[in-house]
C-alpha cells in the first residue's frame, strides 16, 4: 500500500500511476495527512465493479426467493409474463 499526498502527486504522476497499474497497489492520495482518493489499475477496477455487481444480483435474487417463500407464491410462468406484458 502506498501513500503520497496530492501535492507529490502532481508531480510524480507517472510514478503513481506505474505503481498502481503494474504492482497493482492502490495509491492512496493524503490531504492534510487524511486519504481523499486512491489510484488503481483500471483492470482492477473494473473487476470490483464486475464483483459489486454480481453481488447485487446474487442480494436481489435471494430477496426475491425470500418474499416468494414468504408469500406462498411461486414462481411465474414464463407465458404468463409474457402475455402480461403483452409479447405473445
Amino acid at each position: 500500500m502506498s501513500e503520497m499526498s496530492v501535492t507529490d502527486a502532481r508531480s510524480r504522476l507517472s510514478e503513481a500511476v506505474d505503481t498502481a497499474r503494474v504492482k497493482h497497489e492502490p495509491v492512496y492520495l493524503l490531504r492534510h495527512g487524511r486519504r481523499v482518493a486512491a489510484l488503481i489499475d483500471a483492470e482492477d477496477l473494473a473487476n470490483l465493479i464486475e464483483a459489486a455487481e454480481d453481488l447485487d444480483d446474487l442480494k436481489a435474487a435471494n430477496a426475491a426467493r425470500t418474499e416468494m417463500a414468504e408469500s406462498g407464491q411461486g414462481p411465474i410462468p414464463w407465458e404468463e409474463v409474457k402475455a402480461e406484458l403483452g409479447l405473445t
